[in-house]
């Protein structure tokens, strides 16, 4: 008998194990956030071209001017050249791509994807893509990638998603900004500068942030970056309330408009919070 009970559990075990393997697969799948070490950089022309990428993302005024039409660095919302979870990291980025997204209805490259930020985040043109900037920055986000399988996403990619309220109350949110926000970014939104003329802390709004086409001009990004990363080191303090009513505030602020907006999401799928 009992011969005969191991036998059937032998079975129900085989069974079940491709119904097992077939939900894991299923599953969604993360791999830990973890960024290499300086000391793995290579060495030669392929570690020069990763370091000149960090210098465009931490530095893009200063690396590639040409290409920016605002105040902002890639780091202004890509906290810490890209390696913050949670601030939209680059790491694990090289595999996830390329990457169907419904707003171009198209499978985007990871250069249309860095060149998406440069028209919208950055206000300006598109990097061409045989440029050292853009070889710089597609070298960067492979080296800080390295370890992550192919096709799995690193954990922290992106913006977590918060519990949007039922009303995000912008007058509340523009005292918020005033007593949490307005130290850093000012009272008008305009940032702050360095003694160079350059940013310590970017613009929100005006002439000088990022345009109307931005992922952060959106009210559920901006509310998610808000939530995880703001105050700047005090990431978390911030009720998903508060968070909310903040980036309803300054999310409808004026900024700049982005020409062919109208040709964006056109097999439908817009997310009610666009701007536009």
């Amino acid at each position: 008998m009992k011969r005969l009970f191991a036998l059937i559990a032998v079975a129900i075990i085989v069974a079940l194990g491709p119904l097992q393997r077939a939900e894991a697969a299923d599953a969604p799948q993360t791999w830990p956030f973890s960024v290499p070490a300086e000391s793995t950089l290579p060495t030669g022309a392929l570690g020069e071209a990763i370091k000149l990428g960090q210098k465009v993302v931490t530095d893009t005024q200063s690396h590639a001017k040409a290409y920016v039409g605002n105040g902002l660095n890639c780091s202004s919302c890509h906290l810490n050249g890209g390696t913050v979870a949670g601030a939209a990291p680059f790491v694990g980025l090289w595999g996830v791509f390329p990457e169907y997204r419904s707003r171009s209805a198209s499978v985007n490259a990871l250069q249309t994807r860095i060149n998406d930020c440069f028209e919208r985040s950055m206000n300006g043109k598109a990097l061409p893509e045989d440029s050292p900037e853009m070889i710089g920055v597609l070298s960067y986000v492979w080296w800080l990638s390295q370890g992550v399988p192919t096709g799995i996403d690193s954990a922290g990619r992106g913006f977590k998603k918060i519990l949007a309220p039922a009303t995000p109350d912008k007058a509340r949110g523009k005292s918020i900004y005033a007593q949490k926000c307005a130290a850093c970014h000012g009272v008008d939104g305009a940032g702050l500068d360095k003694p160079d003329g350059s940013y310590l802390f970017p613009a929100l709004w005006g002439p000088r942030a990022f345009n109307i086409g931005a992922g952060m001009a959106r009210l559920d990004t901006a509310a998610a970056f808000v939530k995880a990363n703001m105050p700047l080191a005090q990431g978390g303090t911030l009720s998903d309330q508060e968070a909310y009513d903040v980036a309803a505030f300054f999310t409808t602020q004026a900024r700049p408009d982005l020409a062919g907006k109208e040709n964006d999401w056109p097999k439908g799928g817009k997310p009610k919070d666009a701007r536009y």
